[in-house]
């Protein structure tokens, strides 16, 4: 009796967790469905012609600022 009073307990815990996880918006879709959705906003911007393009020297900039984040300063403290 004890284990089926736990049993019970279990799920009416279980079921008040899961309710409160639903995933919405594009946590929802599928893979598939986010990256379409991606690929159509990506060409809609490249039509109107506000789409970035990165130059060569904007990447390798981008890509020094972002290493020195990631790193820890070494030396004294």
């Amino acid at each position: 009796m004890q284990q089926l009073l736990m049993f019970i307990n279990l799920i009416f815990i279980l079921m008040a967790t899961k309710s409160n996880t639903k995933k919405r918006g594009f946590a929802s879709m599928n893979e598939e469905k986010r990256k379409e959705i991606a690929s159509r906003g990506g060409k809609a911007s490249h039509a109107k012609g506000t789409a970035h393009e990165f130059t060569p020297e904007e990447a390798k900039e981008a890509g020094r600022k972002g290493g020195l984040k990631s790193r820890p300063k070494k030396g004294p403290k």
